[in-house]
């Protein structure tokens, strides 16, 4: 049984790991964190989400669960994961990478603690995202220029990044497609007279709202047709599976960064 850290147990995913670890017939939870000061710090997890008690302490230093761990599942925030990227190099325990808004400094310092470490990270722990990520690259490379290209995303009021992770790893299936790196040709954010729209851009539109846990489209668009990519999350329980079977994936596995392209086969 692979022993499992949940960092950010508190959170809608956090507790939705939780869930999916314990329902596991293949790991089992050794440990769960939360930020200093948060309520959660000291009371018993099964306790702290309203349950019967299940002998997990919540605590805030890591180093103190990730040294009896196997592997740490991490949808939390880029500051934190970093910080938990060096700790989980020091303790020899696979850093499995949900957290999205993640800047090109933060990815590179990601990068550099993967020599130390075995790291699984991506912007969606889907099956089906990761086989739109693959079709979007096919399309893409199939069709020229003519066929302009946006990514739309919708997601609940409470997301705090955009373009989500998800809408990014798509952008950067199109680019790749077509032979050109994302930040050359990416268009988000328009707003007022944007002028026309420049040829080969790939664009970006986010949606907030309600309790929308993930909805994706890739719109390639020329004169008299579109072909629309599309997928829909209607359970984020999707989610807590794939970072799960990456982190059990990700066992015994050389350092360095994989994703979920790997753990997949495809």
């Amino acid at each position: 049984m692979t022993g499992i850290v949940i960092t950010g147990a508190s959170g809608r995913m956090g507790q939705m790991l939780i869930e999916t670890i314990e329902a596991s017939d293949h790991a089992h939870l050794v440990g769960v964190t939360e930020r200093e000061g948060h309520p959660w710090v000291g009371q018993d997890l099964g306790l702290a989400m309203n349950q019967s008690e299940m002998g997990v302490p919540v605590v805030s230093d890591a180093m103190s669960v990730l040294k009896d761990a196997d592997a740490v599942i991490d949808f939390t925030t880029p500051a934190a994961t970093i910080a938990m990227a060096q700790m989980a190099g020091q303790s020899g325990t696979v850093h499995v990478i949900g957290t999205t808004g993640l800047s090109d400094e933060e990815l590179a310092q990601i990068k550099a603690a993967s020599a130390n470490a075995t790291i699984v990270r991506a912007g969606n722990m889907s099956l089906g995202v990761n086989l739109l990520v693959q079709l979007t690259k096919k399309v893409a490379a199939a069709l020229d220029e003519d066929f302009d290209i946006e990514v739309v995303e919708a997601h609940h009021r409470y997301k705090v990044d955009a373009p989500s992770g998800t809408a990014l790893m798509l952008g950067e299936a199109a680019a790749e497609g077509r032979g050109v790196a994302l930040a050359d040709v990416k268009d988000s954010g328009r707003d007022g007279i944007t002028g026309a729209r420049n040829r080969g851009d790939i664009g970006f539109t986010a949606i907030r709202g309600g309790d929308v846990v993930g909805e994706h489209d890739v719109v390639f668009a020329a004169d008299g047709e579109r072909i629309v990519l599309r997928h829909l999350a209607t359970d984020r329980a999707i989610f807590a599976r794939g970072a799960l079977k990456a982190a059990l994936w990700g066992q015994g596995k050389a350092s360095g960064e994989y994703d979920m392209l790997d753990v997949l086969g495809l």
